[in-house]
């Protein structure tokens, strides 16, 4: 007996389970289940004894992040103050001036001489990618 619902495409607009967002975006499950605990911004609903249900804008926060990780070569650390800035922003430009970057040498200098060794490596990645953003916008 074949099952009609499956034959069926989902709407746009429709929940997607996350067998469904992980087949779509070839993306593990549990990665999926990692980046909810990573990413304020991606909150599938949870029904019938925690079920994860994506809403259409969770599926495009997810291929955003799955860009800025894999593509982009950003850390979680990177894409999670990608995120955060984009949303400061109303236009959803990321301001990366000169300026921006110079404020955050000057802050991650200052905290540089109190940090735990072990976040060295962190604020490495973190100010290499801002270079690398910033050159790109620049070119």
């Amino acid at each position: 007996m074949s099952n009609k619902r499956n034959n069926r495409e989902k709407s746009d607009t429709a929940l997607r389970t996350i067998g469904e967002v992980s087949a779509e975006l070839n993306i593990l499950p549990h990665v999926l289940r990692f980046w909810e605990g990573k990413f304020s911004q991606i909150k599938p609903q949870k029904r019938r004894g925690g079920h994860r249900y994506y809403r259409p804008q969770d599926v495009e926060t997810v291929k955003e992040i799955k860009e800025l990780l894999y593509d982009k070569g950003f850390t979680i650390k990177g894409a999670q103050n990608y995120l955060k800035e984009k949303k400061k922003n109303d236009n959803n430009i990321v301001d990366f001036s000169e300026n921006k970057l110079a404020n955050a040498d000057k802050t991650t200098s200052k905290n540089v001489a109190s940090s735990n060794p072990d976040n060295l490596k962190s604020i490495l990645d973190d100010l290499l990618e801002l270079k690398k953003l910033a050159a790109s916008k620049i070119a």
